[in-house]
């Protein structure tokens, strides 16, 4: 079960890692693997970009809501009281 567990954390961990390499090749102008295939260096550097930030949120995020959701369940977060 811990197995499992492991997995579904691993995975968004090493989608969000790739969306970090994709922003950085955008920035330094280098098109990956699957975005050869357009033709402006501008156009696909920008694809290239945008998708790599929304993997990133997506992979970061997921693993921070499930450290978060642990957390708030062995009492280890702090209510804010306004």
């Amino acid at each position: 079960m811990r197995f499992i567990a492991l997995l579904i954390l691993i995975v968004p961990g090493l989608l969000g890692v790739y969306g970090i390499k994709l922003l950085r090749d955008s920035f330094f102008l280098k098109t990956s693997a699957p975005f050869t295939w357009i033709d402006s260096l501008a156009a696909a550097s920008m694809l290239q970009g945008t998708f790599g930030l929304l993997l990133a949120m997506g992979g970061i995020g997921f693993v921070a809501g499930y450290i978060f959701n642990r957390d708030k369940k062995t009492g280890k977060v702090q209510r804010l009281d306004s």
